[in-house]
């Protein structure tokens, strides 16, 4: 440990987009590109990352799912679902510093650092879970739709939106008395919903019929449906403001879709590496990362109006999880199984 905290703590110190895609090639699913033949393994070096340290999270070797930075408080929340509870990490000590229990099968954690709270998606007990940021204490349980899992917060409309994927609803959560004002249908199973700060709108993935959904928090009334050419399992969402773009993963068949708002067409695809599904934006250096189930992260370069791909690189097995720091380039791997150890995997970008 006192070694991968120094290290640590030295290098703490220390695109017009590529084409217009016709509609009907991406009907096709073309894409410009691809990712290694099955069964290889690309390699990380061949990406802008550093390795820092590898960290014991503790728990048994089970499987993580989400995980949620708060900046300002060094503090990463990730969500150890086989464990049914939420890690809390400390990213300048390089330290577990707390443990929150008793969240059934949790799969969603979302850092909410302007009201002080943190929440998480309880799946097995079809609840969301409030806890006090800073005495990491839980102080509300609120029921959703079956298996809620992504969230994302309206900071307008003080709400919380969760993604309820079996239930096929948006479950709306009034986080100022911590209670569940709407639950808005959306026609099929659920991927990840995002919060757009440019149009202040929800955006959910409705992965039955290929959609991108958009809600007005004002009314909690779904508002359009974009249609996603090629895109088959659009579960994995993050969304650019500043670009006006909204980059979609597609655990089905394996693309990221990058969608522009204003003109509500899919712009491009690029390849990924197999089954992706969490994705995370250092603004700071324009790096998206798409993180999957077969251990490798695919990252891409994001510029004025341009979108291009970097590669693919092996992570780790089952990296299925990555959450990045912005102000210092970090990227956070949670890996269920290190030579019989959970461990979070560490690196940080290079210009």
């Amino acid at each position: 440990m006192p070694n991968a905290r120094a290290t640590y703590l030295t290098l703490f110190t220390n695109w017009r987009v590529l084409g217009q895609v016709a509609l009907t090639a991406l009907i096709l699913g073309a894409s410009t590109d691809s990712v290694s033949a099955p069964g290889a393994s690309p390699s990380v070096s061949s990406l802008p990352l550093q390795k820092v340290a590898d960290i014991p999270l503790g728990g048994r070797t089970t499987r993580f799912d989400y995980a949620s930075l708060d900046a300002g408080r060094h503090l990463l929340f990730i969500a150890h679902l086989g464990d049914s509870e939420v890690i809390v990490f400390n990213t300048i000590t390089s330290r577990v510093v707390g443990r929150i229990p008793n969240i059934a099968s949790v799969h969603g954690v979302l850092a909410v650092s302007q009201i002080g709270r943190v929440y998480a998606t309880a799946t097995g007990a079809n609840e969301v879970v409030a806890i006090d940021i800073d005495t990491l204490q839980v102080t509300a349980r609120v029921p959703t739709g079956a298996y809620p899992d992504g969230m994302a917060y309206a900071p307008e409309a003080r709400k919380l939106y969760v993604s309820d994927k079996n239930g096929g609803t948006a479950t709306v959560i009034d986080v100022s008395s911590n209670r569940p004002v709407a639950s808005i249908p959306l026609g099929g199973e659920v991927g990840n919903v995002q919060y757009d700060s440019d149009s202040k709108h929800i955006f959910v993935n409705e992965q039955t019929h290929s959609e991108l959904v958009e809600v007005d928090p004002e009314r909690d009334k779904v508002i359009a449906r974009i249609p996603l050419p090629g895109a088959k399992g659009n579960h994995g969402l993050l969304i650019d403001a500043a670009q006006n773009l909204a980059f979609i993963a597609c655990e089905d068949n394996d693309r990221l879709v990058v969608l522009d708002l204003q003109t509500r067409l899919v712009k491009v695809m690029f390849g990924t590496g197999k089954d992706p599904d969490v994705l995370a934006y250092d603004d700071g250096r324009g790096l998206l990362y798409v993180a999957g189930e077969a251990g490798v992260v695919s990252m891409y370069r994001i510029g004025r109006d341009t979108v291009s791909k970097i590669g693919d690189g092996f992570i780790g097995s089952n990296a299925h999880v990555v959450a990045v720091d912005s102000d210092t380039h970090f990227s956070y791997f949670p890996l269920r199984d290190v030579a019989g150890k959970t461990e979070l995997r560490i690196f940080r970008s290079v210009p």
